[in-house]
């Protein structure tokens, strides 16, 4: 529980970006956090990491750096139906998937591979394969650092969007959170229709499909694309899909007859464009720079091959966003977290 001075964080985000925090503790418990604020004699951290999969860090750090790492899994409530499984913020994303899936609780399959932490879910409302955390989220334990008290936050007030959440917008840097609780379905109700899972699916010769066929599909799909950061850094997908109006859409396709976009499920004048055909349309795919780029096998991740600064991560997604901009006349967003 003590405070370290002058740490590198580059062990700490998955774009292993080598910068300082001037302060660094990690805490497994709410007394531990609360004991860590107070010998800080701060309430407001800097920054709060889980797996740091989901940040870019273009500077080093002033003021405190916390670690969450709040384990455990727990079953708050069963019936015939359903579960609710809570886990703490500093799980680790995957594995805990993975137990879900061999008790046979559905629902979260889709979502395999995705790197993080437990805590960063809801934050983010991550998502993939035609599903995201929303679907499957109850509510959350989490600890208002300014009246130092525990809220229990309930799906309603969590303001979930694609990519977003209150967490992010109204209440930013108000609440660390400490726990996760997750509504499971014990009667699985596939979700195959997005992506290539069909496809995967036929390859592997799954004849009884199952949420581990699906988990097993995903994690193919997900390993033949992605990069694994621990062999070259990356934050996943660092743009969010643009969503436009229809008519543009239409307009584009006109020129672009390819182009890549989906119907919103409620909204049948706008249209979400794959920001990953955009990009490569654009020329940026398996672009290099001495040690940053594009990944060779997927257009929306931004690499670190080695010794690459934040700055220079950053400046590349600038030159992406602008060149965008001039071809298609769209603009993308980060969906990664720049500090």
């Amino acid at each position: 529980m003590s405070i370290l001075n002058n740490i590198s964080l580059k062990p700490y985000n998955t774009f292993g970006i080598d910068v300082m925090a001037e302060q660094f503790a990690g805490f497994e418990s709410q007394a531990e956090l609360v004991y860590i604020l107070e010998q800080a004699k701060t309430t407001t951290p800097t920054l709060v990491l889980g797996g740091g999969s989901n940040i870019l860090l273009t500077k080093d750090v002033q003021g405190l750096v916390l670690k969450n790492e709040i384990k455990g899994i727990k079953i708050l409530e069963e019936t015939d139906d359903y579960v609710l499984v809570q886990a703490g913020a500093g799980e680790i994303w995957h594995p805990f998937v993975r137990k879900c899936i061999e008790k046979n609780y559905s629902g979260i399959e889709n979502l395999s591979l995705i790197p993080g932490c437990v805590g960063a879910s809801p934050m983010q409302n991550i998502g993939a394969y035609g599903v995201e955390i929303k679907d499957i989220f109850y509510s959350l334990d989490a600890y208002h650092l300014q009246d130092k008290r525990v809220d229990t936050i309930k799906k309603e007030d969590c303001n979930f969007g694609y990519r977003e959440s209150a967490f992010k917008r109204k209440w930013k840097g108000e609440y660390i959170i400490l726990n996760v609780t997750y509504k499971l379905s014990k009667h699985p109700q596939f979700h195959v229709e997005y992506g290539a899972i069909k496809e995967e699916l036929e390859k592997m010769q799954i004849d009884n499909l199952s949420i581990k066929a699906i988990s097993d599909a995903i994690i193919n799909i997900r390993s033949s694309k992605l990069p694994d950061p621990k062999i070259i850094g990356n934050a996943g997908s660092f743009f969010k899909n643009p969503t436009i109006e229809k008519t543009q859409f239409e307009k584009l396709k006109s020129v672009f007859p390819h182009i890549k976009g989906f119907t919103i499920e409620g909204n049948i004048d706008k249209i979400k464009v794959a920001a990953g055909w955009l990009i490569e349309q654009a020329g940026w795919k398996g672009f290099r720079e001495k040690d940053y780029g594009v990944h060779k096998n997927q257009a929306l991740v931004l690499v670190n091959y080695g010794s690459a600064t934040g700055a220079q991560v950053f400046d590349l997604s600038t030159r992406i966003i602008h060149s965008i901009e001039d071809k298609f006349g769209i603009t993308l967003e980060r969906e990664v977290n720049i500090l």
